[in-house]
């Protein structure tokens, strides 16, 4: 039976930083490392589905993994992409409001602040009007460090570079169960291409389970498992409309979240060619499903509008959707990045990331860099 050092499941963004930074530490050269996916490709679930948008670490609870880990991973992977020619952008982005929403502004400003984010600035309303004339807006924050990344282009990069250390890649691979036999996992898969679908056993040291939407099904087929240690999934949808037009920003555009929105509300993106984009909203689904409804025009124009006073729903056609892996309900507030180790789960060489949304894209070094320093004493 063939045996690995290191599997990884999930090839998503945040499984892809994980095999680089293992690959790449002294600890791991020549050890086996294998990552399987069970899409034909790498990052074609909710790595391929967002904004693109490289974050600074405004929004995130003071001392919580998900700011910490976006502040230091947003400076790794601004390195990363200029090491590696992965095309990026540092745009900036304006979180816009009135004189009224002043408060909430001074909120986001101390909570950056909090979070080790220094370089918010104020803008003035004759400034801002001189940097994005089509804005409505009395009162703008701007982030400088805020950007925009070819996700697919950097996932790729990601790929090839652990694959030079001899990482093994293994898309359309399943994962149907686990055991852990003392010092290692026996795994159980099948492999299904176009034509042939065989079972496939081996064993490791060192299981990770980044498997994204699919981490609970992940965890939930380990033998003997805790269950009690797996939090609810709960999938959240959300979908981008293309802007039909003359893009009149140049710089990302955010308003102030709502206290009672899931996300950051519909947003002002652009990619690298200059195409803009609104969203995403958020809607809570039972199944993965990518389908938009087109009638949903009326009311992004209508939240774009508190920002964009000319936006009309004629001028948004339905771009892609995305499906966000949260770990907690709808009315409930967010959760934190959930990684777990060893410790955790009582299963030694065992590590589970649930919950690897918004910003984990920004983060995804820094989290290949916690995953690797859990795994020092193996």
């Amino acid at each position: 039976m063939d045996q690995f050092d290191v599997c990884i499941v999930g090839a998503g963004v945040v499984g892809l930083a994980i095999a680089y930074e293992i690959s790449r530490s002294p600890q791991f050269q020549h050890r086996s490392i294998v990552i399987l996916e069970a899409q034909p490709s790498f990052g074609q679930q909710t790595s391929s589905r967002n904004s693109e948008v490289i974050h600074a670490g405004i929004y995130y609870a003071s001392g919580s993994l998900k700011a910490r880990l976006c502040v230091r991973g947003k400076e790794l992977l601004y390195q990363h992409c200029r090491q590696f020619d992965v095309s990026c952008r540092p745009l900036g982005k304006f979180i816009v409001g009135q004189q009224s929403d002043a408060e909430q502004l001074h909120a986001v400003k101390a909570k950056a602040d909090d979070n080790g984010v220094h370089d918010l600035q104020w803008i003035s309303q004759s400034s801002l009007r001189r940097k994005e004339p089509a804005l409505n807006s009395e009162l703008a924050l701007f982030s400088p460090s805020t950007g925009i990344i070819d996700s697919h282009g950097y996932m790729q990069n990601l790929l090839q570079l652990s694959q030079n250390q001899a990482v093994h890649f293994a898309p359309h691979t399943v994962v149907n169960s686990l055991a852990f036999d003392r010092d290692n996992f026996l795994v159980q898969s099948t492999i299904t291409d176009s034509r042939n679908t065989e079972c496939y056993e081996f064993r490791c040291n060192i299981l990770i389970n980044s498997a994204g939407l699919q981490a609970q099904t992940v965890a939930h087929n380990i033998a003997d498992y805790d269950r009690a240690l797996i939090p609810e999934l709960h999938m959240c949808k959300g979908d981008y409309f293309n802007f039909i037009g003359n893009n009149p920003f140049r710089h990302l555009i955010y308003p102030i979240p709502e206290a009672n929105e899931t996300g950051l509300g519909i947003h002002a993106t652009l990619d690298l060619s200059s195409q803009l984009r609104f969203g995403p909203d958020t809607e809570y689904v039972d199944a993965i499903h990518y389908a938009i409804d087109e009638s949903k025009a009326g009311l992004f124009a209508a939240a774009i509008a508190k920002y964009y006073p000319a936006i009309t729903p004629e001028q948004l056609v339905p771009a892609y959707a995305g499906v966000r892996p949260k770990i907690t309900a709808p009315g409930e507030p967010a959760a934190d990045f959930a990684i777990q180790d060893g410790a955790d789960t009582g299963m030694p060489g065992l590590i589970q990331l649930f919950g690897m949304e918004s910003p984990a894209l920004t983060a995804s070094l820094a989290i290949g860099e916690v995953v690797r320093d859990m795994l020092g004493g193996y």
